[in-house]
């Protein structure tokens, strides 16, 4: 399972705990406002939330360690939710084919983002690129993000990325494709540019 795939999971598996741990919580605050607003009756709106019978169980020696236990466990889920949501999907290294004589070799997924941002980064027009590979390290996927001024040619910058940059990465790590995703957003002009003096 690749780590993007993982991190889908990861997100269906949480709207799925919202819903399951929501829908429960909002029935009982909408019957408690129903019983208080005397929807039920005006006797049920008077009475007592708790009998004598269920204020004396709930006095006995191990109802605070069970209490304790329970606060526990719930404070461990949600320690374990917190560290999920934390992941990411970004690559640490990749994997080269590997060769039957030499064996499987590993290149740091940053020293190949970092050779790849320098490349882009030195196109006109660019004025930062940011790079993460993602998906798997065997199969990586690239996402591209560049901030051009405000006078690039987005297309011709577009093109180059396309035909030089992408396919410099792809051969350099052996690959015969490389699926990437390309943002670009310009930098606005600046408010008050300084005027040159004639």
């Amino acid at each position: 399972m690749t780590l993007g795939s993982r991190a889908r999971k990861s997100a269906r598996g949480n709207r799925w705990g919202l819903a399951v741990l929501g829908l429960p919580f909002l029935a009982c605050g909408a019957a408690a406002l129903a019983t208080g607003l005397g929807v039920f009756g005006a006797g049920l709106a008077r009475a007592t939330l708790l009998s004598d019978a269920a204020a004396g169980q709930l006095q006995r020696p191990w109802v605070p360690y069970v209490a304790a236990a329970v606060a526990v466990l719930v404070a461990l889920l949600a320690l374990r939710w917190l560290i999920v949501q934390g992941r990411t999907d970004a690559v640490a290294r990749l994997r080269m084919e590997p060769d039957p004589a030499s064996g499987t070799t590993e290149l740091s997924a940053g020293a190949a983002r970092g050779v790849f941002e320098d490349e882009v980064g030195d196109y006109p027009g660019v004025r930062r690129a940011r790079a993460r590979m993602t998906e798997s390290s065997v199969r990586p996927h690239l996402r591209l993000d560049l901030t051009l001024n405000d006078d690039a040619d987005a297309a011709a910058v577009w093109r180059r990325v396309r035909s030089e940059a992408l396919e410099n990465l792809r051969t350099a790590l052996e690959l015969e494709r490389l699926p990437a995703v390309i943002r670009m957003s310009m930098t606005a002009p600046p408010k008050n540019p300084r005027r040159e003096p004639a």
